[in-house]
């Protein structure tokens, strides 16, 4: 029953992702080109995900709400700049009940206007604002190049609405969002993401000025992992979304819209995986704990599974499967969970009964360098303990691992090499010609002007004209 060996993610790393994702039942392909199916276990994940986030977004005083799945066509007419930016990725209902619509309904991209008209319906004082509103759902983006989690044409995500009196309390919003994604990326997905501002030619179609979240995947590249966006009037002016002021005077409120998907879940993938497989953050883990029993007769499985269920009661507190499968060996059980990215592994045999012990295998440090023998005896404590360790482990991998691959190019000809196998850190005059000829020459684009950067100034890598922003370059997915 022995399968065959994932690709390495050095001799093929997109074939490596996507075996990867169907081997160890994440998602398959659906009968529509370009949609998934996402499986038990990988939706699994997205639940731990939303959970993380959901939690995160009621502290920061939003609340759930659901908008149509239809759009009225001339919504999105609305806001030229945002019917130009996604027109070429709109799925559109002419037909409805046998009859072709009076209106083509356009399947939502993005809420942004029938929220819109919603907001503008509702508002009408100074007193019934912030409105902070978040929704869970699906939209679609006639996506050409698809690949499973990262790019597909209908995919999962939340997307966050507020409503504001002022532009300071909108940009506030945008990015107080930001950070909360930045919290959940590094402290439950032990992502090191770096936190920017999108060029104009990359920002939001409709916003002023849109964040991300920028990680750099186990190839190098860069995945934008959430985005924040800074709306100002534009919608509001779009859709009528006005109140009425302390001074009895009628204002346009100032917006902001904030997503983060399905694409996370190829983020945490392609951050954390090895050869062997996945290797999941325990914070997020489907399954914290394996326990895997092992014996070969009948006395021994008695012994055994006196002690597995004791662990049942004892790990209550953990996600923790019992791997009783009779059909297949104990090795094949421990590659299998391997792949699978399950953190820790605890096996039980007959010499564990005898001695009061167990044998803990880290996923983040595989063969013997993970193994390490426990007592029985507090062994809540030490799971707890070591997931911890797994989990600022894998942080601090990631981030040393990043780190180690972001160079400072000196002029554009290293830059052009920089990109190749990593992200180029450079001065920037914020030109798009500049922007646009490293594009062309490279495939690389602009990810992020970091938040967090010092104030200076230099020459810009491309041109060689004075810049004051330093911006990262790099491929993508």
């Amino acid at each position: 029953m022995a399968e065959e060996k994932l690709p390495t993610r050095a001799d093929d790393f997109a074939e490596w992702y996507n075996q990867l994702v169907i081997r160890a039942e994440m998602a398959d392909y659906a009968p529509v080109r370009g949609c998934m199916v996402v499986r038990p276990y990988g939706w699994a994940l997205w639940e731990n995900i939303q959970q993380a986030l959901d939690k995160r977004f009621k502290a920061t005083g939003h609340m759930n709400a659901a908008f149509p799945l239809l759009i009225p066509k001339s919504f999105l007419e609305k806001e030229k700049e945002h019917v130009e930016g996604f027109s070429p990725e709109l799925a559109i209902v002419t037909i409805g009940g046998g009859e072709i619509l009076e209106e083509p309904l356009i399947v939502r991209p993005t809420s942004e206007t029938v929220i819109g008209y919603m907001y503008a319906k509702w508002i009408k004082s100074y007193r019934d604002l912030p409105v902070l509103i978040n929704q869970w759902g699906n939209v679609v983006r006639w996506e050409l190049r698809t690949k499973l989690f990262l790019r597909t044409l209908e995919f999962y995500w939340q997307e966050g609405h507020t409503a504001h009196a002022t532009a300071q309390e909108a940009q506030e919003e945008t990015l107080r969002m930001l950070d909360v994604y930045a919290d959940f990326a590094i402290n439950e997905a032990a992502v090191p993401v770096i936190k920017g501002i999108k060029s104009p030619t990359e920002k939001f179609a409709g916003a002023i000025q849109s964040t991300t979240i920028e990680a750099m995947m186990g190839d190098t590249r860069a995945l934008q992992s959430g985005t924040s966006h800074f709306l100002g009037q534009n919608f509001a002016k779009a859709f009528n979304i006005q109140y009425l002021d302390v001074n009895n005077t009628l204002q346009h409120c100032w917006t902001t819209s904030w997503g983060l998907s399905t694409r996370f879940i190829g983020a945490i993938i392609m951050t954390h995986g090895d050869d062997q497989g996945l290797v999941l953050p325990p914070r997020l883990a489907p399954i914290q704990v394996v326990i895997i029993p092992i014996y070969k007769n009948d006395v021994e499985r008695s012994a055994v599974t006196e002690v597995v269920e004791k662990l049942k009661s004892e790990l209550g507190a953990f996600r923790i499967k019992i791997d009783d499968r009779t059909e297949v060996t104990p090795g094949f059980k421990f590659n299998d969970w391997e792949m699978r990215g399950v953190p820790l592994r605890i096996e039980v045999g007959p010499k564990d009964v005898e001695k009061g012990t167990l044998a803990l295998s880290r996923r983040d440090h595989p063969g013997r360098a993970g193994k390490s023998f426990v007592p029985q005896t507090g062994i809540a404590s030490n799971v707890a303990d070591t997931l911890d360790d797994i989990q600022k482990s894998l942080l601090a991998r990631a981030t040393v691992f990043r780190d180690a691959n972001i160079h400072d190019p000196q002029n554009y000809e290293e830059l052009k090499e920089v990109v190749t196998k990593g992200w180029a850190y450079s001065w920037w005059c914020e030109s798009p010609e500049c922007e646009a000829r490293v594009k062309e020459d490279t495939k690389a684009s602009t990810r992020c002007i970091p938040i967090d950067q010092t104030s200076g100034s230099g020459t810009c890598v491309v041109c060689g004209e004075k810049a004051t922003k330093k911006v990262y370059y790099a491929k993508s997915y």
